[in-house]
């Protein structure tokens, strides 16, 4: 797609939400460019170099550019376009606030090129108010046009399983809610050219809290399985059994499983830690400020029970040779965004044990700006190892194999065969 030629769909921020939409959109036969501030990011889509985070393949990329896909650092292509998609990445500061200077700059660039009848949808994570309170002044000032008369405005949760086999974007049912009726269905329209179902919510303000309940609906209850991992393991009862039979009821119940702590893009947002402190409601949501606490303190937990079967084993933590099975936040993908290896590594480091990984999707990895060694061969490495530790279960791993060799294996995914590790 040369710089000249107009595009149906501009998508702004080439991330892990922005470049699955694109690739939907190229192979639904909308002409897609996409935007991106950042030139080694837009240099490398377009050579075909996959993202580090396994959002796409070089495969996948070529599909795209095949079909007239490009990627650009000049805004000035934004206003060509009859959607624009805000898939900027939005995270929580120290303060657990949400940073949404992206979308701010998004809205920035995008609303001096804007064009009456053009479509602007956000998708990145925020507050529920965010696009009336926040993106759409900001387009407003800029632009010179009014929302909901003069340019369709709204807002749609992101959601993508990255590496899923069963849900991709056709199949999974698309949220929009707009800043009037006819936001609402000019977005619906879009949308319908891409998923199978679209479901139309009342407002953005509900599209916005939707994607809230869902982020922290997964949060919570992995907090709970992981609370109820530690209580199991301290009176004898097999967790993972008990899972196995909870999840044969046929309703009011879901299975969800613990682990070394919670990775992934989507963060827990707590909504009333507002950016506006004066419009807060005064308390948080308190089952979302526990679920974060409890979760945040599997990492911890997890270095204690490993130097604890250590010390079974009449080892110390000290000296010992630990190694640490898969290091990324989800099984067979690069992404190590929020994974807990990191942690737990660097914990096992302070309690004085000499920690190496394994990881096949991560070549080289860093632990508070240090090499950890790489183990090349990983039977080897896991019978010299004093301990091995899985904390991500990649297809590739033989649990039985890697349960024969090593001397001990502490299973944090509950992946093994009953009886071939310690598990959580």
């Amino acid at each position: 797609m040369s710089a000249a030629k107009p595009a149906d769909l501009a998508v702004l921020g080439l991330g892990h939400s922005g470049l699955p939409v694109a690739q939907a959109a190229v192979a639904a036969g909308v002409a897609t460019l996409g935007y991106d501030p950042d030139e080694r990011t837009v240099a490398d889509l377009n050579a075909a170099r996959p993202p580090a985070d396994g959002t796409l393949t070089a495969a996948d990329l070529r599909r795209m550019i095949a079909r007239g896909f490009r990627a650009t650092t000049d805004p000035a292509v934004l206003s060509r376009v009859r959607t624009a998609l805000i898939c900027v990445p939005t995270s929580l500061g120290p303060d657990r606030a949400l940073n949404l200077s992206a979308v701010r700059t998004a809205a920035h660039t995008l609303a001096s090129r804007l064009r009456r009848r053009t479509t602007v949808v956000l998708e990145s994570a925020v507050y529920p108010g965010s696009t009336e309170e926040i993106l759409r002044p900001l387009l407003e000032e800029g632009s010179g046009l009014q929302a909901g008369r003069d340019f369709h405005l709204a807002y749609s949760p992101s959601r993508t399983d990255p590496g899923s086999r069963h849900y991709g974007y056709a199949n999974t049912p698309k949220v929009i809610g707009g800043l009037t009726p006819a936001c609402t269905e000019a977005a619906a329209a879009f949308y319908g050219r891409l998923a199978d179902k679209v479901v139309r919510a009342r407002g953005p303000r509900e599209a916005e809290a939707a994607q809230l309940l869902e982020t922290n609906f997964r949060q919570v209850n992995i907090a709970l399985v992981n609370e109820m991992a530690v209580f199991c393991h301290d009176i004898g009862v097999d967790l993972w059994d008990v899972i196995r039979c909870a999840e044969t009821k046929p309703f009011g119940f879901q299975a969800f499983r613990p682990g070394p702590g919670v990775g992934g893009h989507s963060v827990s947002i707590d909504p009333n830690y507002l950016a506006y402190r004066s419009r807060s409601l005064g308390y948080p949501l308190r089952m979302v400020e526990l679920a974060q606490e409890v979760n945040a303190r599997m990492p911890r937990y997890v270095s204690q029970r490993a130097a604890a079967l250590l010390n079974e084993h009449g080892k110390s933590a000290r000296g010992a040779r630990v190694l640490l099975l898969g290091v990324t936040y989800k099984p067979d993908l690069p992404d190590q965004e929020g994974a807990p290896a990191r942690e737990v590594a660097l914990l096992l480091k302070q309690l004085g044990a000499q920690v190496s990984y394994h990881d096949p999707y991560v070549m080289q990895w860093q632990v508070a700006d240090q090499p950890v060694p790489r183990a090349d061969s990983l039977y080897e490495t896991a019978a010299q190892a004093d301990l091995t530790v899985l904390l991500q279960h990649h297809t590739t791993y033989d649990l039985q194999g890697l349960a024969s060799k090593a001397q001990l294996l502490f299973d944090t995914r509950g992946a093994s065969p009953t009886g071939a590790a310690h598990r959580l």
